[in-house]
């Protein structure tokens, strides 16, 4: 579902930057805009992922090795995408990692690498981008979460990265309107990524999990909210949700966070968090642990 939209914009020939393209989301993106005619840019940490990935798209594309965090390497990936691709149409923010626990017990390191790579993260692959998508008068995605709308314990690092995502998005829209530059915000709930499953293997992820109603705890598979994602980006959506529901509980945020308080403390007053893991989820997660690349490897 989408809001905010305007007439479909055919994609075909277009040119779509995927970031977090190895795996999960990103992947899935990837393969639906692809088969919708998009030639795809796919930019990650891990090239043999990404190179799998880019195999089995179905139309033109070519893959970029670098960590959005480093401005330099996306600010020459850019160059490249758009020399290798002639234009790019739609920037895609999806890169993002997660980590779960209280904040007290959290690693400050870890902490502060949610935050760089989501948010900022996803501010140096807009800067990097921006001339090009202000040239073909294009559209910028950022992925949020329903994290963005109720902001839940034991997820401090994502719910404030996710917050704030969806507040830059919202100034840019502001600011690029006068360029014809679209901006839009994906909204989405558990969905069966890598990222995901490697949290339901942590303890305290684990434990919020178990306690949220239905049907914010339930799991979604990747390939419908793929489509609905490129359904939106066709569109070049203000507002994109990935599952029906979470624009009710957009309406509703107002009234959430007294809510999620009072379910917070009779959960947490049943006893000591489990503690989190010493790491970020997923192999995704353990890809953006690892030293960030000093410059992007561009592989067609």
């Amino acid at each position: 579902m989408t809001s905010g939209t305007h007439p479909r914009r055919d994609l075909t020939g277009r040119v779509a930057v995927v970031t977090g393209a190895a795996r999960g989301l990103g992947a899935a993106l990837a393969r639906e805009l692809s088969r919708r005619g998009a030639r795809i840019a796919l930019v990650g940490l891990e090239p043999d992922h990404l190179a799998r990935v880019g195999a089995a798209l179905p139309g033109e594309s070519a893959h970029w090795t670098a960590d959005v965090t480093d401005a330099p390497a996306m600010a020459a990936t850019a160059v490249e995408v758009t020399a290798r691709f002639g234009a790019v149409d739609i920037v895609v923010a999806n890169a993002g990692v997660g980590l779960g626990g209280t904040f007290a017990d959290t690693d400050e390191a870890l902490w502060r690498r949610v935050i760089e790579v989501n948010l900022i993260g996803s501010a140096i692959t807009c800067r990097a981008f921006l001339p090009a998508l202000t040239e073909s008068r294009g559209y910028f995605l950022q992925i949020a979460s329903l994290a963005a709308i109720a902001s839940a314990p034991l997820m401090s690092a994502y719910c404030a990265s996710k917050s704030g995502v969806e507040a830059f998005a919202h100034s840019l829209r502001a600011e690029l309107a006068v360029d014809g530059v679209r901006v839009g915000v994906a909204y989405l709930s558990w969905t069966d990524t890598d990222l995901v499953r490697g949290a339901d293997t942590d303890p305290a992820s684990r434990a919020l999990r178990r306690r949220l109603p239905w049907p914010a705890g339930r799991t979604y598979p990747v390939e419908p909210v793929a489509a609905r994602i490129a359904a939106g980006i066709e569109r070049r959506a203000a507002h994109v949700y990935a599952q029906p529901w979470l624009r009710a509980a957009q309406a509703a945020r107002g009234a959430l966070p007294p809510v999620i308080t009072a379910l917070a403390r009779r959960h947490l007053r049943r006893g000591p968090e489990p503690r989190p893991t010493t790491g970020l989820f997923g192999p995704g997660g353990a890809a953006a642990q690892r030293p960030p690349q000093t410059g992007s490897t561009p592989r067609g």
